[in-house]
C-alpha cells in the first residue's frame, strides 16, 4: 500500500487553548452528568418516596410498606448503574464507527430524553417515567464515562496526558458539588421542585452539542484507523503549536507498526490474547476496587450516613455541601500533581487513605464517636478524588494500543458499572444486616488489596509512549520476542518535510511487508 512518513525533532508540547477547551468542554457536558446524577437522588429522597407512595394510593387504594418502599428507591437509584452498564457495553461499536468525538455528539440525545421523562414524570403521575430517564442517562453516562477519557487520552501529548486525562474526574467531582449545592433547601431542595431538579442535566449536554462539534476528532483514530492524514495533520495543527507535530506522527505510526492488527480487536478477542493479559487483569482490578472500595456507598447514602453518626437533621445539607468543596479540591489536587508524581503514588496513596478510614468509620460507629465518622468519610471523599477516581479510566487509555483500545474500556466500564449497581442495591440491606458499623470492613479490604496490586504489579506509565507502557509489560506476559518481531512487519507511513506554517508536502513510498 501507499503511505506516508513524516520526521521532525523530538520535544515536550505545551498546554494549548484548543487542548484545554475541549477537555473542558467534553468533561463539562459528559462526565460532569455523571457526578450531578450520582449525587441528584440524594437530597429529593423523601420527596420522591412520598410521590411513589401517593401514585400507588392514587392507583391501588393503599400505599407502600416501608420494605418495598425501600426496594423501589433502590430501584430507582441503582437502575443508572444497570443504564450505565449498558451503554458501556456500546462504546468499542460506537467510537469505532463514529470515532471518539462523533460518539460524544451523537449521544447528547440521550441526555434530552432521559431529561424529559424525569422532568414530566410527576406531571403525568409516573413513577416508572423516573426510573425509565434514570436508565436513559445511565446508558449516556455509561457511554461517555469511557469515551471522554479515550478522546482526551488520543488527543493529548504524552507529556500532559495524565494532567488532561484527569480533567474529567475534576468535573464529576463537580457535578456532585453542583447537585448538592442545589439540592439545599433554599434551593432546589423543595418537594414542589425536584422533577426541575432531575432534569436540569439537560444545560450542560445542550452547550456541548452546539461547541463540540467544531473541535476536530483524535488524530490517532483518523490516521490509524482511517488513515486520513490530511485529516490527522489538521487536527495536530489545531490542538498543538504551529510546529513540531512530525514527531507524534512518527510516534504513531510506530504503534501503528508494532499492532498485530489494525482492525479493532473484539471484547472477546482481548480476553484471548495473551500479549494483553496483564494489563486486562489490571483494568479488572483497579475498575472493580474502584467502585468497591465503599465510594459510591458515600455518595449514594451521605444524608443517612451523617445522620447516623449523630448530626442533627437541618445541619445534614450543609454538611454534605462541604464535602463536595472537598471533593472538587482534592481532584484539582490530582490534576495538577499527576505529571509531577505518576500514576502509581496517587492510586496507592488514594487507595490506602481510603482503606484507612473505611476502618476507622467502624471503629467510630463501634465507640459512637460521631465527629470521627464524619472525618472518616471526608477522609474516603478526598482520598477517592485525588487518585482513585480518574486514574482508572487514564490507565485504561495508556496500557493498551489503538486496536486493543475500545474492547478494553468497554471490559473496564462493564465492571465499573457491575460494581457500582451491587453496592447501589446492596448497601443500604448490608448497612441494616451488619448493623452498619462492620459493612466498612468489606471496603477496607478491597481498597487495602487494590493499592497491594497496584504497588505491586503496575508500572509507572507517566510520559511514555503507549508503544513503551507495552513493551513494558511484553516481559511479564512473556510476549518479548514477539513484540519486537512485529516492529517492521506493517508498511511505513511516510510524509515530506513541512513548510514553515505546517503546509505539508506529501511524498509516495511503497514498502513491501516483510512476513
Amino acid at each position: 500500500g501507499q503511505f506516508y512518513l513524516i520526521t521532525c525533532n523530538q520535544g515536550l508540547w505545551s498546554l494549548t487553548k484548543s487542548l484545554l477547551a475541549v477537555a473542558f468542554l467534553a468533561s463539562f457536558g459528559s462526565s460532569m452528568l455523571y457526578g450531578y446524577n450520582l449525587a441528584v437522588v440524594n437530597s429529593p429522597a423523601e420527596y420522591i418516596k412520598a410521590f411513589y407512595n401517593q401514585t400507588m394510593v392514587a392507583r391501588n387504594g393503599t400505599g407502600l410498606d416501608d420494605k418495598t418502599l425501600t426496594l423501589f428507591y433502590s430501584v430507582t437509584v441503582s437502575v443508572f448503574a444497570i443504564g450505565g452498564m449498558v451503554g458501556s457495553l456500546m462504546v468499542g461499536i460506537l467510537v469505532t464507527r463514529f470515532g471518539r468525538k462523533g460518539t460524544l455528539v451523537r449521544i447528547t440525545c440521550l441526555v434530552f430524553i432521559g431529561g424529559a421523562f424525569m422532568g414530566f414524570s410527576r406531571t403525568f403521575g409516573s413513577p416508572e417515567m423516573i426510573i425509565v430517564g434514570r436508565f436513559i442517562t445511565g446508558v449516556h453516562s455509561g457511554i461517555s464515562l469511557s469515551v471522554v477519557p479515550m478522546y482526551l487520552g488520543e488527543i493529548a501529548p504524552k507529556n500532559l496526558r495524565g494532567f488532561l486525562g484527569l480533567v474529567p474526574s475534576i468535573f464529576i467531582c463537580l457535578g456532585v458539588f453542583i447537585a448538592q449545592i442545589l439540592g439545599l433547601h433554599e434551593l432546589l431542595g423543595k418537594e414542589e421542585h425536584w422533577p426541575l431538579f432531575l432534569s436540569l442535566v439537560v444545560i450542560p449536554t445542550m452547550f456541548q452539542l452546539m461547541l463540540l462539534p467544531w473541535f476536530p476528532e483524535s488524530p490517532r483514530y483518523l490516521l490509524i484507523e482511517k488513515r486520513n492524514v490530511h485529516a490527522t495533520i489538521t487536527a495536530l495543527k489545531w490542538y498543538r503549536s504551529k510546529v513540531n507535530i512530525q514527531a507524534e506522527i512518527e510516534e504513531m505510526q510506530e504503534e501503528q507498526r508494532s499492532m498485530s492488527s489494525v482492525q479493532t480487536v473484539s471484547v472477546i478477542g482481548l480476553l484471548k490474547d495473551r500479549s494483553v493479559r496483564w494489563q486486562v487483569i489490571t483494568i479488572v482490578v483497579v475498575n472493580i476496587g474502584m467502585q468497591l472500595s465503599g465510594i459510591d456507598a458515600i455518595w449514594f447514602y451521605t444524608n443517612a450516613i451523617f445522620k447516623n453518626a449523630g448530626i442533627p437533621v437541618p445541619q445534614i445539607q450543609y454538611t454534605t455541601v462541604g464535602t463536595g468543596a472537598i471533593e472538587v479540591i482534592a481532584g484539582c489536587v490530582g490534576c495538577f500533581t499527576i505529571e509531577r508524581l505518576g500514576r502509581r503514588p496517587l492510586m496507592i496513596g488514594g487507595f490506602t487513605f481510603m482503606g484507612i478510614c473505611c476502618a476507622g468509620i467502624t471503629l467510630s460507629l463501634m465507640f459512637q464517636s460521631h465527629y470521627i465518622s464524619v472525618a472518616c468519610v471526608v477522609g474516603i471523599i478526598a482520598g477517592f478524588c485525588i487518585g482513585p477516581a480518574g486514574v482508572p479510566f487514564l490507565i485504561t487509555a495508556e496500557l493498551f494500543k489503538q486496536s486493543h483500545r475500545p474492547a478494553a474500556y468497554t471490559v473496564a466500564g462493564c465492571l465499573n458499572w457491575l460494581s457500582n449497581f451491587t453496592i447501589g442495591f446492596v448497601f443500604p440491606f448490608l448497612q441494616v444486616r451488619t448493623t452498619g458499623a462492620y459493612c466498612y470492613l468489606v471496603f477496607f479490604g478491597v481498597c487495602t488489596a487494590v493499592a497491594a496490586y497496584v504497588f505491586f504489579i503496575v508500572p509507572e506509565t507517566k510520559n511514555k509512549t503507549f508503544v513503551e507502557i507495552s513493551q513494558m509489560f511484553a516481559a511479564r506476559n512473556g510476549m518479548l520476542e514477539e513484540e519486537s518481531s512485529e516492529l517492521g512487519v506493517f508498511n511505513s507511513l511516510k510524509l515530506g518535510k513541512m513548510n514553515g506554517y505546517g503546509a505539508v508536502e506529501l511524498e509516495y513510498e511503497v514498502i513491501e511487508n516483510k512476513k
